[in-house]
């Protein structure tokens, strides 16, 4: 399967396993220019949302007509060296083969007769490539490993100790491994310590992959996951550290437990960081407690949080680019409806407030309920003689959590 020949005999009967998939568009891409970016099952907290959507810019994956990218789901041979040409550029290593079960017709004919020629992938003996078959994570980091031509330095069974599954994983991959290993190719979602070397490797798993395989040959810029194993690693601990476009930052909101703005205000909101952000060392860069300073802002249907600073703990200050989704949640106030169950365990915008005041007739909202913003009383003009108003209305610990738009440079020191 992949370039070393005399790897194939050994393990023809590992590769039993097989899977036919009805459909590729995920792997036909479209240019990065183009290129989706958010998908519907893949949330901005998920483990892998940095690496797909990072994979997805540079038009190495794609999603499917749905909108979905369905990380789960089992990656083929056919689909792999699909996504291995996409990412890399090399020239060309051995002649071409003409595999028995690869048709000239069939969708990934050249992208398997590419992906052999330039060292990614070898087939089995009977000049077979199976190209359905579901392919495992160990063959998954053999291929990049050898493609990429890196080899371990220093003792290949030392490094995979690290693995507390290290002896499942096959002779032939051991080498390949521990140098992917060494060059923090690995990623191992939810545990760093077990490899899983044997299980089908999926979607997320070998965009995760790839991309690191990008970062190790200086293809890419390295995201901040504490899934990426790093063992052997010599290069010294940075004084700052480069948190990628991409990144969520988890926040929280302590003031209420609902806001509502209207659709059209802007309203001033700080946010505080609700868990540690940290490199895959452990060192943490945005410790919990650190603030968002940032606005509410009308949005395409609704309101979103547009964050313009962040202030650390220890007070070191960075302009910060980040955006929660779009919320278009919204709650109906009707004339005649008590203020006092609206208002409960909420914040309103200036707007939302004066839209309460005038619908209901409740002049005594009091101010500390109100976000600051335009003057109230310049407001009521556009609220007067209505019965109802619709407002957007915002779960603070749910709703605003964000990603960062562009690369941040936080310093450790």
């Amino acid at each position: 399967m992949f370039t070393l020949n005399r790897w194939q005999s050994r393990t023809a009967a590992l590769m039993a396993l097989s899977v036919t998939v009805g459909t590729v568009a995920p792997f036909i891409t479209a240019s990065p220019s183009l290129a989706q970016t958010t998908f519907s099952d893949v949330s901005s907290n998920y483990w892998a949302a940095q690496f797909i959507q990072q994979l997805s810019q540079r038009g190495v994956i794609a999603g499917f007509p749905d909108g979905s990218f369905r990380p789960e789901e089992p990656v083929t041979r056919a689909q792999f060296a699909a996504m291995v040409n996409k990412a890399f550029q090399k020239t060309q290593q051995r002649q071409t083969i003409n595999f028995t079960d690869v048709p000239s017709n069939y969708w990934a004919s050249s992208a398997i007769e590419q992906a052999y020629t330039i060292g990614f992938l070898s087939g089995y003996p009977g000049n077979r490539f199976e190209p359905n078959q579901a392919i495992p994570r160990e063959q998954v980091l053999v291929s990049l490993a050898n493609g990429l031509e890196y080899s371990p330095s220093g003792n290949t069974e030392s490094t995979l100790q690290y693995f507390n599954d290290a002896s499942n994983i096959a002779s032939y991959a051991r080498s390949p491994i521990a140098a992917a290993t060494q060059k923090q190719i690995v990623v191992n979602y939810p545990n760093v310590k077990f490899l899983n070397p044997t299980a089908t490797a999926t979607r997320a798993q070998v965009a995760a992959f790839i991309y690191q395989a990008l970062v190790s040959s200086n293809q890419a810029s390295a995201i901040n996951s504490s899934y990426v194993v790093a063992v052997g690693s010599t290069t010294p601990t940075p004084v700052s550290v480069t948190i990628a476009q991409g990144t969520a930052i988890p926040v929280k909101y302590d003031k209420a437990e609902k806001i509502l703005v209207t659709k059209d205000e802007t309203a001033p909101l700080t946010l505080t960081v609700s868990q540690n952000v940290v490199t895959q060392e452990g060192s943490v860069v945005i410790p919990a407690g650190s603030q968002v300073i940032g606005q509410l802002k009308p949005a395409t249907g609704g309101s979103q949080f547009v964050a313009q600073k962040l202030v650390l703990t220890n007070g070191q200050e960075y302009q910060l680019n980040a955006t929660s989704e779009v919320i278009t949640k919204t709650e109906t106030v009707k004339k005649g409806i008590s203020t006092g169950s609206i208002i409960k365990n909420t914040v309103l915008g200036a707007g939302a407030a004066t839209a309460i005041s005038v619908v209901t007739g409740d002049r005594a909202i009091a101010t500390e309920e109100v976000l600051g913003g335009a003057g109230i009383g310049a407001l009521v003009g556009l609220f007067f003689g209505k019965k109802s108003v619709d407002l957007i209305a915002i779960d603070p610990n749910t709703d605003l959590q964000m990603t960062i738009n562009q690369n941040l440079l936080v310093s450790l020191r």
